[in-house]
């Protein structure tokens, strides 16, 4: 039983959003499913955090989940900046029960076991800079987020194992909500997407105070998914 993740999986089988169009991301759709198929189990978990499907609704995303269902293993998918299909908790699983999306499960507001004694916990997070009052509001709903899922790991005595869609740092730039939630519960291991093509310089991808982090978003590894233990 291994963990994997696997962020920024940009599925479009039924938009026009390929992301083809960007250097390195030819084929990438069967890319990942092959790379998927070659390394992951039946028995493993692969954490999907954000920027899943460019679908506008549950509806236009059937295909897409359709092609995550097919591939082994449980998933767990998370929020991204581009996840405009998302909605409430209530009709995510109700979609996923419908279309017998079994293998699929919604990272919001929770955590879930993982092994003996790990928890697997996360939110989208956002933008580094609370500058603006409403990304100072965004900012601070996922600090909120985070904090309540990494509890609920903490409640149930197991280590929380974080993943993010927004880079907790960037460059010079620190989201410091985030950063304090994962200290104050004792974060050790945090993976992150989001970041494409050149801004992959400015990832962080090793300890940074007491913390392990790790960029994990598709183009990053070559969709390959990226094993934990």
């Amino acid at each position: 039983m291994s963990l994997f993740a696997l962020a920024d999986l940009h599925l479009s089988l039924d938009a026009d959003k390929s992301m083809e169009v960007f250097p390195g991301w030819e084929n990438y759709t069967e890319r990942i499913r092959q790379n998927w198929m070659d390394m992951v189990k039946e028995t493993d978990t692969v954490v999907v955090n954000g920027d899943v499907s460019w679908a506008m609704s549950l509806e236009g995303a059937v295909k897409d989940f359709a092609f995550i269902e097919a591939l082994p293993g449980k998933k767990i998918i998370s929020k991204g900046n581009h996840d405009y299909w998302w909605t409430t908790m209530s009709k995510m699983e109700r979609f996923l029960s419908d279309n017998g999306f079994g293998s699929i499960s919604i990272l919001h507001n929770n955590c879930y076991a993982y092994g003996e004694d790990v928890a697997l916990c996360g939110t989208r997070g956002w933008i580094n800079d609370d500058s603006e009052p409403e990304d100072a509001k965004v900012l601070a709903r996922e600090e909120q987020r985070l904090e309540v899922s990494v509890k609920a790991a903490v409640d149930m005595q197991r280590e929380p194992v974080v993943f993010l869609h927004y880079p907790p740092y960037y460059g010079s730039q620190r989201n410091e909500g985030i950063i304090r939630v994962m200290k104050e519960y004792g974060v050790r291991r945090c993976f992150y997407g989001h970041l494409h093509g050149r801004s992959h310089r400015f990832a962080v991808n090793g300890d940074m105070d007491g913390i392990y982090y790790r960029l994990v978003s598709a183009d990053f590894l070559k969709f390959v998914p990226y094993k934990i233990f």
